[in-house]
């Protein structure tokens, strides 16, 4: 694999990669930069970086219905946007490419190029538009519970959709992506998805766990559908499954509190 140098070249330090984390997805004023390949080695770690990105939109929810007394869908709005600012709009090119190669006939490499294309067609402006309104509904209806710790779950479980999706992927080489699925593993990818399904049960409950589920789902669903239409998963797949995968959360989560 060529050597990206996207960030310096320097020792391993675990403290600085999963700096390097924060500051590779979030726009928090971190800036500490390590090399790829070392930032990857804890991509498993993810999911705990975006719990606390959870937890400021959580804060941000609270903030609009109990200070500002704002109504639950317009508290919805300002939450999804609020996680797209804080998190530099990082994979919302990703769900227009990637809707756009799959929507493309043709070969894995036509649908491929495609996807790796910088403009945008038709299907990526409509998914990405379906994918945010349903996630905006998806915290309309928690919020409508007043179940505001989902929030904070569904953020968290984006990452471990990312990761079940970057688990069953074939890397795309050359490409930014490819080190996040060579870095995941069964061992870490076991590890990480334990510790986020005991934090989401401490959070929600059994709610907290159905999104564990959904998020999970949505993982598989989006390698199934990369690995039919493109063979190999790039960076574009892990931002859809990102995306979809805290949609995926939401919705189970909602089916979940009107039984239980």
């Amino acid at each position: 694999m060529e050597e990206d140098n996207y960030f310096q070249d320097e020792e391993f330090s675990a403290t600085k990669s999963i700096w390097g984390l924060v500051t590779f997805s979030t726009i928090l004023p971190v800036n500490v930069f390590t090399s790829i390949e070392y930032m990857t080695r804890l991509t498993w770690f993810w999911p705990f970086i975006h719990l606390v990105v959870g937890i400021l939109a959580a804060i941000c929810a609270f903030l609009c219905i109990d200070i500002l007394h704002l109504n639950t869908f317009f508290s919805a709005g300002i939450v999804y946007c609020f996680l797209m600012i804080i998190t530099g709009y990082n994979h919302l090119d990703g769900v227009m490419d990637m809707a756009d190669g799959v929507m493309v006939h043709g070969s894995p490499y036509k649908k491929i190029s495609v996807m790796k294309d910088s403009s945008v067609g038709a299907g990526g402006v409509a998914t990405l538009f379906l994918v945010a309104s349903l996630t905006i509904a998806g915290i309309f209806n928690i919020l409508d519970y007043h179940f505001i710790y989902g929030v904070i779950i569904c953020e968290m479980l984006s990452k471990t959709s990312l990761l079940t999706t970057a688990l069953m992927s074939k890397p795309l080489i050359p490409g930014i992506g490819s080190y996040f699925i060579l870095a995941t593993n069964k061992i870490n990818y076991i590890v990480s998805t334990i510790f986020v399904a005991i934090i989401a049960f401490m959070l929600g409950g059994f709610v907290g766990l159905a999104g564990v589920v959904g998020s999970i789902l949505s993982g598989f669903l989006i390698a199934v559908i990369a690995k039919k239409n493109f063979v190999h998963a790039n960076g574009d797949v892990l931002g859809m499954s990102n995306e979809v995968g805290r949609l995926m959360a939401l919705l189970f989560m909602s089916i979940s509190l009107y039984f239980l």
